[in-house]
């Protein structure tokens, strides 16, 4: 006989049970919910990750390549895209710059010495090129670029003159002296209109030098960057000559098809400044160390610390390795820009071997044509306009290397011209590798890091990268944009411009009548 307590609490178990496993039914079902929720929200955040990063390919068609990269809808443009007053005519004074360094360096620092003068509403004396010191010649920026075209393309935006005034002492006139400042490292505009302005006043001119990295690049004020813009990409036009030698080597070079160019620099003073120096003979290391005890500050460097994080400059052998195994051919036509190699043939013989068609401007060239002088700085800018203009480019040591990073930025600007960027530090453990006799999966291993980059789309810009080396978006802009920030200026943008730089002359030349007119008026009352 069963008691009715039992009955119940089997009942009441029962109905407990039944009560826990709907429970549980309904737990399940509110965790797959959230499960599947968080399985979107993860597809979601990676999807959104690889629209800002570019996709690991699992190959690349070289056809494509020898193309300009997707553009994605963005074009060039620097043109002002908000109020842009021209210069004034009466300016607070004369701003003089010696820029220092190599082509390349000088280079940004003559757009730096233009937006510094806009800041400060000074007149801008032709920038001084520090030739002697880096490349033992007189060419001076007279000698390397077209000064008509560079105080034309500029007159919307700042004064220039090719020298300081004469002024007139006692009856005596003598030239102008600027006050001498040596202004600090990567200085903000701030520094330009107090410090530099204030001396400016007091003397009417200053003298900046060294002027290398000597404004910030990274600046809140969109304007300003694409001042720097119209002067690295518009009004630093090289002298006719130069441009006609690298227009022939161009056109000789694609009478046959595509080419690329690449920058080698496994130069002397790169090395050294490096501390690559284990892969040299004894002899070879000493001279490099003379180097580099003579030029550069005192520092402990180990080889192979520096190759693992990438601090070497790739050896042309290297360099050909990662061109097979992405996939060109020895067919392949290469325009190499550099200077002497370091080691000479030793390290030459195994890039030529893998690829015969190597050329440069002596090489393209003949003699008589050559004898407009390709050394120096004009051989810097030649060498730097068929890297410009080649289907290809590939720099192999950007680091410190203006030359490379500027070159970068020229072809994004340029209209995205496909640049093939190796990642040193990536690649550096499948080179040891090799060296130490692990040579399976090589060029696979090259491929996955060479097929992960952006083959000179547009990117955001991430530090260390320069603004040189990539100005987008500020010197971009879309016909379609969502954000108004980059939306293409109107096609008249110019004709404004000019509009207002007439009208500011004609005011100005009003002015000056008027004063002519009283000035005139009170002699004659003077007099009467």
């Amino acid at each position: 006989m069963r008691r009715a307590g039992d009955v119940f609490g089997r009942r009441a178990g029962h109905r407990q049970l039944k009560q826990l496993s709907g429970g549980m039914r309904g737990l399940v079902g509110r965790l797959s919910v959230a499960v599947v929720a968080l399985l979107i929200c993860t597809v979601f955040l990676f999807s959104t990750i690889g629209r800002n990063r570019p996709a690991i390919r699992s190959k690349v068609n070289l056809d494509d390549l020898w193309e300009t990269a997707p553009s994605e809808g963005w074009r060039p443009s620097s043109a002002p895209r908000s109020s842009w007053p021209p210069p004034p005519n009466e300016s607070n004074g004369y701003l003089r710059v010696r820029c220092n360094g190599g082509l390349n360096q000088q280079r940004s620092a003559i757009c730096n010495a233009v937006l510094a003068a806009r800041i400060m509403n000074a007149t801008l004396v032709l920038p001084e090129l520090d030739t002697n010191s880096f490349w033992r010649d007189e060419s001076g920026f007279k000698g390397v670029y077209d000064v008509e075209h560079f105080i034309k393309s500029l007159r919307y935006d700042v004064s220039i003159v090719e020298s300081l005034p004469d002024v007139h002492d006692h009856g005596k006139s003598k030239k102008m002296k600027a006050y001498q400042i040596r202004p600090p490292r990567d200085a903000p505009p701030s520094w330009y209109t107090t410090v530099a302005l204030q001396k400016m006043k007091e003397h009417g001119a200053i003298y900046l030098t060294p002027f290398s990295h000597r404004l910030a690049e990274e600046l809140d004020n969109s304007e300003y960057q694409r001042l720097r813009c119209r002067v690295n990409y518009h009004a630093l036009r090289f002298k006719p000559n130069i441009m006609k030698l690298s227009n022939e080597i161009v056109s000789k070079l694609r009478s046959q098809g595509h080419f690329m160019a690449i920058h080698l620099r496994f130069e002397m003073d790169m090395l050294a400044f490096a501390g690559c120096l284990d892969i040299f003979t004894l002899e070879e290391q000493k001279i490099l160390k003379k180097y580099r005890k003579e030029n550069f500050a005192p520092k402990e460097l180990n080889y192979n610390v520096r190759r693992a994080i990438g601090k070497c400059p790739l050896t042309p052998e290297e360099v050909g390795l990662i061109l097979r195994a992405v996939g060109f051919d020895n067919s392949t036509r290469i325009y190499l820009a550099a200077g002497e190699l370091f080691g000479g043939e030793r390290f030459m013989k195994p890039f030529r071997d893998l690829f015969p068609r190597l050329e440069n401007h002596s090489t393209v060239l003949t003699a008589e044509e050559l004898q407009e002088n390709t050394r120096g700085l004009v051989g810097a800018a030649v060498d730097y306009m068929v890297c410009l203009l080649a289907d290809i480019f590939m720099p192999t040591y950007d680091g410190p290397s203006n030359f490379a990073n500027n070159l970068m930025g020229h072809r994004l600007y340029y209209g995205f011209r496909t640049t093939i960027q190796p990642d040193r530090k990536a690649l550096a453990p499948i080179f040891v590798d090799r060296e130490n006799g692990r040579t399976a999966g090589f060029a696979d291993a090259i491929r996955k890091v060479m097929f992960n980059t952006e083959f000179g789309g547009p990117h955001k810009r991430v530090h260390p990268e320069s603004f040189y080396t990539n100005s987008w978006p500020e010197c971009f802009c879309q016909k379609s944009a969502k954000n108004t920030g980059d939306k293409c200026p109107p096609d008249n943008a110019l004709e404004v411009l000019n509009s207002r730089l007439q009208t500011e002359k004609r005011e100005s030349e009003s002015n000056q009548s008027e004063v002519e007119a009283l000035r005139v008026n009170e002699e004659a009352q003077a007099t009467d």
